[in-house]
């Protein structure tokens, strides 16, 4: 399979891909000068992604590839991986490999061990380092140090909406936990046990999040579009819904003009009189306190909201999730002005300067102006993909369950950047991996353009990717 590579600079060092997805780490240490030896993923959609758009079909269960019997994942200097998170036994309070066992982790942990590759880079949702997963936090910490890696215990919080745009940012609030550890050299005699997070103030500094325009700086495909519209745009039940609230939105400004639109989620189902109000024991107490504002709201504004709701049929039509509404977006005054979120927990409106995290089900931000969704391009943009970036004839929303799940492109660049800047004191400087990546730019998208996707046949190479898929699987 040479003829399918896609790399056509000088590759400095190895790297393996683990939960690899659709190739998010890959996008970022292929720009950095890295080659790919391995990748593993275990959703087939996903990995045929990874292999029109990587030239690598990746590998399926990694606990059947890399355990203590078996070591299928070759030699390399970089290990990278989107691991998912789970609970690790509590018996005996080991809090360290020993505890792992049975996990990911662990698997992750035995070619560690094996391979003893220089830099280890894992990427995780944030509450991994928050209060429900403390353990398995001081798990993973205190394993990558059993196997001789120099790694903070601080939770290592960045997102892609923090990064200046020059330097590979995008407009996405998406916090993700990296953890960066380092193998110890045996010759460096003194050294950090705990040498705190790599430096990002290189790429976040004068830089503004409010100045982010999605419009502007994504960019917006051209939503005026009759394809795009027919494609994306809303449903009419979806229009009612926002048109509803709008009228709220525009109305509540003409009648109230010096109050602000409480920033506290408004239930609609909450609305009654404080004195009739009822609050079970029971309840949580973040639940009383929504409750009893939305009362309080209610009584303050009780002509116009029972006007408004007569107007629109106290929202009978509307589902339980669509009656409830949350405005983050200051002083704007209409919808359209925002970017929208269709929740569970209910609709969500934004300034429309950088989008919410894109996530692995079906919540595709919603743009007020234009009355449709980000397509699938703009969300590929979000996450620091190229252009060529190719999801071949799958749905959109398969397209949008995989780019939640990535890992974000420009912040893994940089990530590892800074992380090899940390720990310079324990590398060879005269190391290809280190001259690689430290003399390439502070921007993560430069290199990816040296990738070109027509070196390949479409139509051929979609077979190849569907026959090979189903010959692994």
């Amino acid at each position: 399979m040479s003829d399918l590579s896609i790399i056509v600079y000088p590759v400095s060092f190895t790297f393996v891909d683990l939960f690899a997805g659709i190739g998010g780490f890959h996008g970022a240490l292929s720009a950095l000068g890295g080659k790919c030896v391995f990748a593993s993923e275990i959703d087939k959609d996903a990995a045929r992604v990874y292999l029109r758009n990587w030239g690598i079909l990746p590998a399926g269960d990694i606990t059947k590839l890399a355990n203590e019997s078996v070591m299928d994942v070759p030699k390399h200097d970089v290990l990278v991986g989107g691991f998912p998170c789970q609970p690790f036994s509590k018996s005996g309070k080991q809090l360290g490999m020993e505890e792992t066992r049975g996990t990911l982790f662990w698997n992750i942990a035995q070619i560690i061990k094996a391979r003893k590759p220089k830099l280890v880079l894992l990427e995780n949702v944030r509450n991994i380092a928050g209060p429900r997963h403390e353990h398995e936090w001081i798990v993973i910490i205190n394993t990558l140090r059993e196997l001789g890696y120099r790694v903070t215990t601080k939770p290592f919080v960045v997102s892609p909406h923090q990064i200046h745009p020059l330097n590979g940012g995008s407009p996405q609030s998406r916090d993700r936990v990296f953890i960066c550890a380092t193998l110890q050299s045996t010759s460096v005699k003194k050294f950090s046990i705990d040498p705190g997070t790599p430096d990002l103030d290189a790429i976040i500094s004068n830089w503004d999040i409010k100045k982010w325009n999605l419009n502007k700086d994504l960019p917006l495909d051209k939503s005026k579009s009759s394809k795009i519209l027919k494609e994306y745009g809303l449903s009419d039940q979806e229009n009612m819904w926002l048109d509803a609230w709008d009228e709220f939105v525009t109305g509540f400004r003409r009648n109230f003009p010096e109050e602000k639109i409480p920033g506290f989620p408004l239930w609609v189902d909450a609305w009654i009189p404080r004195k009739k109000l009822r609050l079970k024991k029971s309840l949580p107490e973040w639940k009383k306190n929504f409750l009893v504002k939305n009362s309080e709201f209610y009584d303050n504004h009780k002509k116009f909201l029972n006007l408004w709701l007569r107007q629109w049929n106290n929202l009978e039509d509307f589902p339980p999730s669509r009656r409830k509404f949350e405005w983050q977006a200051q002083d704007l005054k209409s919808i359209s002005q925002t970017i929208i979120h269709l929740r569970p927990s209910g609709i969500r409106c934004k300034p429309a300067t950088y989008a919410p995290a894109l996530v692995a089900i079906t919540q595709t931000s919603i743009l007020g102006k234009s009355r449709r969704k980000l397509t699938v391009r703009e969300a590929a943009r979000l996450q620091g993909f190229p252009e060529w970036f190719d999801f071949l004839d799958q749905s959109k929303s398969q397209s949008y369950k995989q780019l939640g799940n990535a890992v974000n492109i420009g912040v893994a660049y940089n990530v590892l950047r800074a992380q090899v800047l940390r720990d310079i004191d324990l590398l060879e400087r005269s190391d290809e991996l280190v001259k690689s990546i430290l003399s390439s730019p502070l921007n993560s998208t430069d290199n990816l353009k040296t990738f070109n996707l027509n070196s390949f046949e479409h139509d051929s190479i979609s077979e190849t990717v569907l026959s090979l898929v189903k010959e692994v699987n």
